[in-house]
């Protein structure tokens, strides 16, 4: 997930013209071509690095889809609505792969379905994974967790319905897309720290074992 930010801050570095994150969608840094977009909001887009970025996309989506497959028991209770969670969350993976292979300038309909599985499936899956997460993982983790997918679905809806609340359209965008991002680095750091800590509680076991 860190490439992700990293490269995007390496393509809109890149842009002539500023590139800002309330104006221009996270879209617009995968565009092919240079040229004026009128809609939804009209802005100049140009991005030297849309190759890398549209990579960035790709990469994305498979470790999404590859987390919701192999991340098991230690997060996720048993259950059919867990299935569903994790199925959601994959979805939002395979709308990050269908968003890079589809620059929204070369084909937009299959550019705006990956933002659909993303922006919907994968919210919808986080609100869903807030009660399906294992007991072990901290309240505030499950219940933030579905807050956080609450908080995307409505600012899709008001991205959709083109009311930013002062955000502008990027903004806007991007409230509704980072919360699943941040989600899978809460996730994904927590599952470091938990695996550090066995591996360290491990060796004094290991050299008491030896002694004996």
């Amino acid at each position: 997930m860190v490439q992700f930010f990293v490269i995007h801050g390496i393509a809109e570095s890149a842009w002539a013209r500023p590139y800002s994150w309330a104006v221009n969608n996270i879209s617009d840094l995968g565009n092919a071509r240079c040229a004026l977009q009128p809609d939804p909001e009209p802005r100049y887009i140009c991005s030297p690095e849309h190759g890398l970025m549209n990579v960035s996309f790709v990469a994305l989506g498979v470790l999404f889809v590859v987390g919701a497959a192999l991340i098991g028991g230690v997060l996720w209770r048993s259950g059919r609505a867990t299935a569903v969670a994790r199925l959601l969350l994959a979805g939002a993976g395979v709308g990050f792969v269908l968003a890079g292979l589809a620059p929204a300038d070369v084909n937009e309909n299959q550019h705006v379905l990956g933002a659909l599985f993303i922006m919907a499936a994968g919210n919808i899956g986080l609100v869903v994974a807030g009660f399906c997460l294992a007991e072990q993982v901290p309240t505030t983790l499950r219940w933030g967790t579905s807050l956080l997918g609450v908080t995307a679905l409505t600012a899709f809806g008001l991205f959709l319905s083109h009311h930013y609340l002062g955000l502008g359209m990027g903004g806007m965008e991007r409230v509704a897309a980072l919360p699943l991002l941040f989600w899978a680095l809460a996730v994904g750091v927590r599952g470091l720290i938990q695996r550090t800590g066995r591996m360290q509680e491990a060796v004094p076991a290991e050299r008491l074992s030896r002694a004996g």
